[in-house]
């Protein structure tokens, strides 16, 4: 399985260097990737049914913890998938839709990176390795919303994007490294045997609000919601497949593959209740107040991920059953309806629902898509969404506390009244009615564009027509992943006349009434934008502003360009939190006697060093300064031989001869001496050298009384041959025991060396010199 995964990212690449073959009519045979993947993933059903796990072991960092380990449950399946069918689609649709465009081959580059990153994630059973493909997704989608480049929106919403999901990354990092101190394990398999002891845990709080975090910048919930909305400004193609059906779901993946180790708490149930409900209110509601068909299917999509968090944090059996089955609900009439809206913009260059109308004469197959959608949307009868739309309420219904069980139900309930409206407006406004002057003059897409959604809205109506092929195939399985243990519920298209049925009747009722308001409005927007200040994007990026001043004010201060001051201020650091350490920590006791007596060769060292260090700070000659610097350093190489450590003076030598050869050479290129020193400065600057020097030998005084433990430097004694290889243990331990610290290093000096290189061939133009 791992080898389809690093397949998918090799072909992407291949992909970026075959430009004459994307651009040709052939393109659509790309479509054969996803498609292989959609067949395999397909092939793992009978085996997932029967309540078997496929487990896939790679190691990676054995000693570290870290592996590549992939399991296939009902969970992992079900969104593989996902990404790979809808992603099948979405490659035919871009086929066509995005033919032309100069760019092309980086856009399917993209995809298939973002299909490979987002199969990982939903994969891997190690929490290290989710979180590196959890970022990959971050990455790649920020070059899907991004790709449009040359405009500004696409460029700032990319961002948006990245900066707030990436928010999130580095919370689903910190809460990896804690589950893996606490329980020993990176396993996630391994982790549902510990639920019990993550539960009673002190940390337990911290953990869970660090996974929130990572979920709700990923899937959007409020406050971090905006995001999304303005990711619109992505291609249609991307839309719908990042949008409906992968990247905002892969928040709720992470809260459902990790209910069965930490949900079923108050604090996690209540959290996630008062969010999602937050959310799938707000979006809802946002929805209807919209024209442009993008944005209604944002804000809907918004309102669907709050629906999902919201179920699992009702947290019974009957909420995640109807969660399991409302994932595939969504993914399948969304990503339908993305599709169609990038249909009509593609024919009419407009996805104002004002200006739309009768469009079904000119293009039938894509109202007949957008009609199924839209029912499914509102949970008409014999659609899937009808099924799905009756578990929710079964599932606030029935929750053991009645108070809020009617809370629950009022809140599912307004939400989904707010969705068969802004369904209806994408799925019904565009294509009925009376044809406008706009759309009169508009030709017939080709199959390529109507097939894929027509497809996805024949899988809503079979879906609710047979619900038994979505029940045995994949959402009992699903169910069962997300529980933790068999649920023993099933898919029904009557389950006679009760309060679900009644509630979802008058959600239809009222949804409809609120469609033939609202489609007559030219511009409810209105109504909302009296609010804008008060919105979360608008605090965000006040907030943002604020920093990027603080930023600025605080890089000038400490980056002001003078070396000198960059020393003084890791010097004072230095000084203070070792110093504290020291006289907090440490019981200090200095023994001199035990020190032996200054010879007299010795001495002479000292004294010309003592000689040489007057002359480098008081002289205003560079030459002077470099030379007198110069004899510091063999000076300390003289000490060094005194003290039986050769290498480090034949070491001190080449280096200090080196740096006195290199300052000589630029001596000449650099600007006169600056005296900016005056008393106060000089005495600020000796107050400080003075405490650092006094500091350093008492740090020195002190280990010479401290009992040495011997222990790592036996061990690197003896394991430098045996496990190693190597004879000289110094370039053993630099080489192998400390191979991350000095592999860091060298790429610290590659990013430097290529900044430097750039800078060498940067040449301003004559518009910035005489700026």
């Amino acid at each position: 399985m791992l080898t389809l995964i690093v397949l998918t990212f090799a072909l992407a690449f291949i992909t970026l260097l075959m430009k004459r073959f994307v651009h040709s009519k052939y393109v659509g045979l790309i479509t054969l990737v996803p498609f292989t993947l959609f067949i395999t993933f397909l092939s793992y059903i009978p085996k997932v049914r029967e309540g078997t796990n496929v487990f896939f072991k790679n190691e990676w960092i054995p000693s570290l913890g870290i592996s590549l380990d992939l399991k296939i449950d009902g969970l992992s399946l079900l969104f593989s998938l996902l990404i790979t069918g809808i992603g099948t689609l979405i490659y035919l649709y871009a086929s066509s839709y995005m033919r032309g465009h100069v760019y092309l081959h980086r856009f399917f580059c993209y995809l298939g990176l973002f299909m490979g990153a987002m199969l990982g994630l939903v994969l891997s059973d190690n929490l290290i390795s989710l979180f590196i493909f959890w970022e990959l997704t971050s990455i790649t989608s920020f070059f899907l919303i991004g790709f449009n480049n040359e405009n500004e929106e696409s460029r700032k919403s990319a961002l948006w994007a990245l900066s707030i999901t990436g928010l999130g990354g580095f919370f689903l990092l910190s809460f990896g490294v804690m589950m893996g101190s606490i329980t020993g394990t990176y396993s996630i398999q391994e982790l549902l045997g510990q639920s019990e002891i993550l539960k009673n845990h002190s940390a337990y709080i911290l953990l869970i609000s660090f996974l929130f975090a990572a979920a709700f910048t990923k899937s959007a919930q409020f406050p971090f919601h905006f995001w999304l909305p303005g990711a619109m400004k992505a291609p249609t193609p991307v839309s719908a497949y990042l949008h409906s059906a992968t990247m905002v779901k892969a928040g709720i993946y992470l809260l459902a593959r990790f209910t069965p180790v930490l949900g079923g708490e108050y604090e996690w149930n209540t959290t996630l209740q008062i969010a999602g409900g937050v959310t799938m209110l707000y979006g809802a509601l946002h929805s209807v107040f919209r024209k442009d068909m993008k944005s209604i299917l944002a804000y809907s999509t918004v309102s669907a991920l709050g629906m999902l968090v919201f179920l699992l944090g009702v947290g019974t059996e009957k909420a995640l059953y109807a969660a399991s089955a409302f994932i595939v609900v969504h993914a399948l009439y969304k990503a339908s309806l993305f599709l169609i809206t990038g249909v009509v913009d593609h024919s009419t260059h407009t996805r104002n629902i004002n200006e739309l109308g009768g469009i079904r004469h000119k293009m039938p197959w894509i109202a007949v898509a957008g009609l199924i959608s839209a029912l499914s949307c509102a949970g008409i009868p014999l659609t899937f969404g009808f099924i799905g739309k009756e578990l929710i309420y079964e599932a606030t219904l029935h929750y053991p506390l009645h108070t809020i069980a009617m809370i629950l139900t009022v809140t599912a309930v307004v939400t989904n009244v707010f969705l068969t409206c802004s369904g209806f407006l994408v799925g019904l406004k565009p294509f009925f009615g009376k044809l406008t002057v706009r759309c009169a003059e508009i030709e017939k897409p080709e199959a390529v564009l109507w097939l894929p959604p027509l497809i996805l809205a024949f899988f809503s109506v079979l879906f609710g027509v047979l619900p038994i092929l979505a029940d045995d195939g994949f959402v009992t399985a699903l169910a069962h992943a997300i529980n933790g243990k068999k649920i023993d519920q099933h898919l029904q298209i009557w389950h006679g006349v009760n309060r679900a049925l009644i509630l979802s009747g008058m959600t239809i009722g009222f949804g409809i009434l609120l469609y033939f308001l609202f489609k007559k409005f030219r511009n409810p927007m209105r109504l909302t934008e009296r609010f804008n200040a008060i919105s979360p994007q608008n605090i965000f990026t006040l907030f943002v502003d604020k920093f990027r001043v603080f930023a600025f004010i605080y890089t000038r201060f400490f980056q002001n360009g003078y070396l000198r001051v960059y020393l003084m201020v890791i010097v004072i650091f230095v000084i203070g939190l070792v110093g504290y350490k020291l006289f907090e920590d440490v019981p200090l006791h200095v023994n001199t006697t035990g020190l032996s007596e200054f010879r007299v060769y010795e001495l002479v060292v000292f004294l010309i060093m003592v000689v040489a260090i007057l002359f480098t700070i008081r002289t205003s000659s560079r030459l002077t300064a470099i030379a007198a610097t110069g004899v510091i350093g063999y000076c300390i190489c003289l000490i060094f031989v005194f003290y039986g450590a050769p290498d480090l003076a034949m070491t001190q030598f080449a280096i200090d001869t080196l740096t006195v050869v290199l300052f000589v050479f630029v001596l000449f290129k650099l600007p006169a001496f600056l005296n900016l020193s005056n008393r106060a400065i000089q005495f600020r600057d000796a107050v400080i050298s003075i405490a650092f020097g006094v500091l350093i030998s008492l740090i020195t005084l002190q280990a010479l009384v401290s009992p040495a433990d011997k222990e790592i430097s036996r061990f690197y004694a003896e394991n430098a041959y045996e496990l190693a290889k190597g004879k000289n243990v110094v370039n053993v331990i630099l080489v192998d025991f400390r191979g991350f610290d000095t592999l860091i290093e060298t790429i610290v000096l590659s990013i430097a060396a290529i900044g430097v290189f750039s800078l060498l061939k940067y040449r301003a133009s004559d518009e910035e010199i005489s700026e």
